[in-house]
């Protein structure tokens, strides 16, 4: 299998409602048909297989890429640039590990759009702090005025959803419809706090490149992945799951806040402790 694999291809603009129609055709695959179809595609490097598995997510980059819409860029460009990520996910998915396909593929498509973004977005306008990142790919899929400015509820809301402070919220929306810097930021600020977009746009924790390089360790890390959440608890299991695993979107902090009974920052804690568990886990002895 290659990464350039014949599947449906947007002409042009025009033709974007006609792959969104053909795509919705491919049926989706249970959980016992995907497991068949991988396992031929590890042990006969069945490449049907392969095409099958891929066709099959196509819905899945499409319901990613509209999250990226708001950068100005076209979203068949998006698309396909997702597809790319998908098909590197199913050239190395293993379905011994325990996980569906979705979860694992979401990484691989969100890491090829961002790069794709760096690549061609020109008019990024911020350099950002760790605090901040997370408000980048989030702010504009969750305004939901059409008024040039967010709104105070919206901003009370935002802050609330994404456990920031209404700040940060406003200073990202003015940085990121105020003037442009450069991609690279500011080579002269020695400050260790602050980010450039090229530092977390290309998201190296998930970059194909990178992963690619370290094969051993992916590999690892993949097929140990259901190990380490077997030695969890099952609060801290249910937790990682819930914020990493689940297919669509994942949970709030919040969300499981209420269903614990606890508080979000109890919910973050126990977050945090079990990621570095399950880090210590996956580690070479």
């Amino acid at each position: 299998m290659t990464d350039t694999m014949t599947l449906p291809v947007i002409a042009s603009a025009d033709s974007l409602d006609q792959y969104m129609r053909t795509i919705k055709s491919f049926p989706i695959l249970s959980a016992e048909e995907e497991y068949k179809l991988a396992t031929r595609l590890n042990k006969d490097n069945d490449v049907e297989a392969a095409k099958t598995l891929v066709v099959s997510h196509l819905r899945l980059v499409a319901s990613i890429a509209r999250n990226y819409s708001g950068y100005g860029l076209p979203q068949s460009d998006l698309i396909q640039e997702g597809n790319i990520g998908l098909m590197k996910a199913v050239r190395r998915f293993d379905p011994e590990r325990g996980v569906r396909l979705v979860s694992f593929a979401m990484h691989w498509i969100k890491a090829e759009i961002h790069e794709y973004i760096v690549r061609n977005w020109r008019l990024v306008k911020l350099a950002t702090t760790k605090a901040q990142r997370k408000l980048f790919f989030n702010l504009r899929s969750m305004k939901k005025s059409q008024s040039a400015s967010l709104q105070s509820d919206e901003v009370a809301h935002i802050a609330h959803e994404l456990n920031v402070k209404p700040e940060e919220v406003l200073e990202m929306e003015s940085r990121m419809f105020g003037h442009e810097i450069s991609l690279e930021g500011n080579a002269d600020d020695d400050n260790e706090d602050v980010f450039s977009p090229i530092s977390y746009l290309q998201a190296t924790y998930a970059e194909p490149s990178e992963i690619l390089a370290e094969q051993e360790a992916e590999h690892l890390q993949t097929t140990g992945l259901s190990s380490a959440l077997a030695k969890l608890d099952d609060r801290s299991r249910r937790i990682v799951e819930a914020r990493w695993l689940q297919e669509g979107s994942s949970a709030t902090l919040h969300d499981l806040a209420e269903e614990f009974g606890v508080s979000a920052e109890r919910i973050r804690q126990i977050e945090q402790k079990a990621m570095k568990q399950m880090k210590g886990f996956l580690s070479p002895a």
